[in-house]
């Protein structure tokens, strides 16, 4: 190990060495996260600390030796490669997603463990990646988001406790290739539970298949058109619908047994404890479909099986049929702009947006801690091939309406509008404690300011009064 800090580091002075390099890079004084490849004995960590000591300073290592070795100086966080969780794993828990941030390889390292180094830069860099998609998703829906929270909350008339199942779970995705597996579901549906992603219902309807629960997470209007299928006269109608605290629902659905989902931001936690709504805790992933396999493993401990995760387009097909948008294309078809165009264009937007390889890149990453009791069924992206291994797609043996027993529903009795009044309390109260007020300057600055830096705190609070108060006035 000496051998190799002595490749890694001056032996004359290691300080001044460090220095100079990140004196070189020029780093943007706004940067208040670091991300260090193979810093080796942290000889940058000091320098980075008095120039930006506010940053969070964040270390990869290639080499698990470091752990034990004497006179590392180490970061806020440190990842070696025999951790438990993954790089972009790691990254996802210690990162805030409203972070600056700024990779800063120590160039000596490439020359020591080559590939190994490349692999946290690309790592690394796949994250970063995702969190600016997620930035600019959350500048452009962000106060939506906040409306659709408040007017959610009003929804809540008949939620959900549960509890563990050990039952079979099916999720469905809304790729073209969930056609082909339909009646290969169909064969089990008695014995397994299905959880569909809300783009999926039409085409399980068609397949004869009635799903036990379906997810919806995006807060754009055009979701609302795959749940409209709850309220179409066929029966029977799907039992549960788990749906994101900021997501776009009608008010139909205020009927239905509602499972909510909480992020696990803190402002959405108090909110939440302050109407003394029951949620279950699923973080944001930016697809249904990874938010639909975190829920999955949240309610049963039985194998799950993938279907419909295409993450693809496949020729100009980019849904399973039927699928919500479908009539959006056929009522503006005409003879100079047919169908086929229509569909042609949007296949062709959505390559081009580069949301999918986004998403591929985040299973791809996190594939490997998946339990051994994931499974794809086939005709998925290419990054759930190792997934498909010798499990046959089997029920246990149970009926599915045994399901029912793992859920308690609760009937609230309380006013609607009266829970947005006492959440946005509770949240702007706290807003006001220097004790959560830095952490919910974080996340919710995004949302309300995403053109600003340091919005103060009494600011948020003013704007998010705004929003509430619609929904209670």
């Amino acid at each position: 190990m000496n051998d190799i800090v002595a490749r890694l580091h001056s032996k004359y002075n290691p300080q001044t060495e460090a220095q100079r390099y990140i004196d070189a890079l020029k780093i943007d004084k706004d940067i208040n996260c670091f991300i260090l490849i193979e810093p080796g004995m942290g000889y940058m960590v000091p320098v980075l600390r008095e120039k930006w000591p506010d940053g969070k300073i964040v270390v990869l290592h290639a080499d698990a030796g470091f752990r034990t070795l004497k006179g590392v100086f180490y970061g806020d966080a440190v990842w070696f490669p025999d951790s438990e969780a993954s790089a972009q794993g790691f990254l996802e828990a210690e990162v805030s997603p409203s972070a600056r941030v700024r990779i800063v390889e120590w160039r000596p390292s490439l020359n020591v463990y080559g590939d190994k180094v490349l692999e946290l830069v690309r790592e690394s860099a796949e994250f970063i990646k995702r969190l600016e998609a997620g930035r600019r998703t959350d500048a452009f829906f962000g106060k939506r988001w906040m409306r659709n929270f408040f007017r959610n909350l009003a929804l809540f008339q008949n939620t959900l406790m549960y509890r563990k199942m050990d039952i079979p779970v099916v999720i469905t995705g809304s790729g073209p290739s969930l056609e082909a597996v339909l009646p290969r579901i169909l064969a089990v549906r008695e014995s397994v539970f299905i959880l569909a992603a809300s783009s999926s219902l039409q085409a399980l309807s068609v397949g004869g298949i009635t799903p036990d629960l379906v997810i919806s997470t995006d807060g754009g209007g055009w979701a609302l058109t795959h749940l409209y299928s709850f309220f179409r006269p066929l029966r029977p109608k799907p039992g549960i619908l788990a749906l994101s605290l900021c997501a776009a629902v009608p008010s139909q659905c205020s009927a239905l047994p509602l499972l909510p989902m909480n992020d696990g931001s803190l402002w959405q936690s108090m909110a939440l404890h302050a109407t003394g709504i029951p949620s279950v805790l699923i973080p944001q992933r930016g697809t249904v479909t990874a938010s639909a396999l975190e829920l999955a493993l949240e309610l049963s401990n039985g194998n799950i099986f993938l279907a419909g995760m295409d993450l693809s387009v496949c020729d100009i097909r980019s849904h399973a049929r039927p699928n919500g948008f479908d009539h959006l294309f056929f009522g503006t078809a005409t003879r100079l702009r047919p169908v086929y165009t229509q569909y042609f264009i949007r296949s062709g937007n959505i390559k081009s947006g580069g949301s999918l390889d986004v998403y591929a890149a985040w299973f791809k990453a996190r594939i490997g801690s998946f339990p051994k009791r994931v499974f794809s069924l086939g005709g998925n992206h290419e990054v759930f091939d190792e997934l498909t291994r010798d499990c046959p797609l089997t029920g246990n043996g149970n009926n599915r309406t045994h399901a029912e027993g793992y859920f308690e529903l609760i009937k609230r009795s309380d006013i609607p509008e009266g829970r947005a009044r006492r959440a946005e309390e509770a949240v702007c109260a706290a807003l006001g404690d220097p004790r959560y007020a830095k952490t919910l300057c974080a996340e919710l600055s995004p949302l309300l300011f995403p053109s600003q830096t340091d919005v103060p705190a009494d600011e948020i609070a003013h704007a998010l009064r705004d929003i509430a108060r619609r929904y209670y006035e």
